[in-house]
């Protein structure tokens, strides 16, 4: 059970000197091969943006943009898609049609919506209170049953995980829990592909020994759980920083970094809807404890300022996706810059990698600041 007694000034920086040197073991080989054997896989872009290279102080800024992911408009097509392969494999020759069941802030339901009508299945999703209507109405269009739930993500979770008790039901979840452990993990090694990516496009930009920093937004943490697996990996060479992003609304890792344990959270209202999750997936917590260099969380009117600067150099980025924007911003300005960019390891030559995770139609928000 999470704890949630937490501080009453719980700040919103975190940092821990010693995780680039944290090893676990990599991702398996074959995610990528299933990836690229699908009809609608490309490489998303990675696009440079020397205006913020400038702006931040260092040498080069590149923002990884899953807009458009397997046709749908987040990265989370990639866990869903490797997870349920493996889910529907594993069943084997059983008889009869099944129900994907899934809890989700906009994107991963979506997802395992557009997997299941693929096989040939139906899908049954749990969408908590905050999510943009647009968001729900994508996922019925993919032919999904929608529970619409009056609590929070986690009361969302909480409901899936009962529906899919039922005969003729599976779980496709990105959240760990006590006793559900297999798919979580899968969905995770999925997002692999998206790192193995940066790999190959930072070399083809001249940038060999991989990037100096790397900020992700979190939700649960699972994306968060494979960048820290990719990049902490044994054996591995060049070890970047890694930056987790959160909304202040909803800051559950940073708040289990800072306590140095896992606990819950009472989420809030944020324009960063798939973000806006109250407890640490299970599975991933002891990746994110090891092996993130940083947390920050962030206000919805730093994730609009982003969203605007990211749409303004031709980056299509949804309110999670400028999370990773905003985050680096907030950590490398204002109070204690100079000590935060010192923990970063930032300097004149740096490379950053932001990890945009979603563009502007997967959950639409309020307008960007002008």
């Amino acid at each position: 059970m999470a704890d949630k007694s937490l501080p009453s000034h719980a700040p919103s920086w975190y940092a821990r000197p010693d995780a680039r040197a944290w090893r676990c073991e990599p991702a398996p080989a074959d995610v990528r091969a299933f990836h690229r054997s699908l009809p609608d896989h490309a490489p998303t872009p990675l696009t440079e943006l020397p205006v913020l290279a400038a702006e931040f102080g260092v040498g080069r800024v590149f923002v990884k943009d899953e807009s458009c992911r397997l046709g749908l408009p987040a990265f989370k097509a990639l866990g869903a898609s490797w997870a349920v392969h493996r889910a529907l494999a594993e069943r084997g020759a059983e008889p009869g049609p099944v129900t994907l069941v899934a809890a989700t802030d906009g994107n991963h339901g979506r997802a395992v919506a557009r997997m299941a009508h693929r096989h040939g299945h139906a899908a049954h999703v749990f969408v908590p209170r905050g999510v943009h209507p647009r968001a729900v109405a994508a996922i019925a269009a993919e032919g999904a049953r929608v529970t619409e739930v009056a609590g929070p993500y986690d009361e969302a979770v909480r409901l899936a995980a009962e529906a899919a008790t039922a005969p003729g039901t599976l779980l496709i979840q990105d959240t760990g829990l006590p006793g559900y452990e297999r798919i979580p993990r899968w969905i995770v090694e999925g997002y692999s592909t998206l790192c193995a990516e940066i790999d190959e496009q930072l070399t083809a930009a001249g940038v060999t020994e991989g990037p100096d920093l790397v900020a992700v937004p979190v939700g649960v943490g699972s994306l968060a759980q494979a960048v820290v697996t990719h990049y902490r990996g044994s054996p591995r060479g060049h070890a970047p920083t890694l930056l987790s992003v959160e909304p202040e609304a909803a800051p559950c890792v940073l708040r289990s970094l800072t306590l140095g344990r896992l606990v819950s959270v009472t989420t809030g209202e944020t324009v960063m809807a798939g973000l806006n999750c109250g407890t640490p997936s299970g599975i991933a917590w002891p990746h994110l404890l090891a092996g993130l260099d940083a947390a920050i969380a962030v206000t919805d009117d730093d994730c609009a300022r982003a969203g605007a600067d990211l749409a303004a150099s031709g980056v299509s980025s949804g309110p999670c996706g400028a999370a990773a924007l905003a985050g680096l911003r907030a950590a490398v300005t204002g109070t204690d810059a100079a000590d935060r960019r010192t923990a970063l390891g930032l300097g004149p030559d740096s490379v950053v990698v932001l990890l945009s995770t979603e563009g502007t139609a997967a959950n639409p928000g309020r307008p960007a600041a002008r």
